[in-house]
């Protein structure tokens, strides 16, 4: 990997980061910069997660399944307030989860992306 986008990849989370390192490690550096590119523009922050799941709390319940894509379990918890807020509570709990398999469901797909880019 080159040492010039590492600067790009130290807000990451952990498990994040070695998995984005492995998607990189066979990549040249135009390619690198692409990857780094389109997947910094489509991952979700937990910051972002955390503060959607909060909203739950005062009426906007399932904004963190609308911002991850989930748009089916988005309209449920929209409706049931959150399943009565129980499920609001275990996404709290969960927020750092959501976040880590959204991001790696991204990080696929602009894998396979910039592979059929180059292939």
């Amino acid at each position: 990997m080159n040492p010039k986008f590492l600067p790009l990849i130290s807000q990451l989370e952990i498990e994040e980061m070695i998995a984005v390192k492995q998607k990189l490690s066979g990549l040249s550096d135009s390619q690198q910069e692409q990857f780094l590119g389109i997947y910094l523009a489509r991952r979700r922050d937990t910051l972002l997660i955390l503060l959607c799941t909060l909203m739950g709390f005062v009426g906007f319940a399932g904004i963190q399944r609308f911002v991850t894509n989930r748009i089916g379990l988005g309209l449920l918890y929209f409706f049931t307030g959150g399943l009565l807020l129980i499920g609001t509570i275990v996404d709290l709990i969960k927020y750092k989860k959501i976040a880590l398999k959204y991001n790696i469901k991204v990080l696929e797909e602009t894998s396979s992306l910039i592979g059929t880019w180059q292939g």
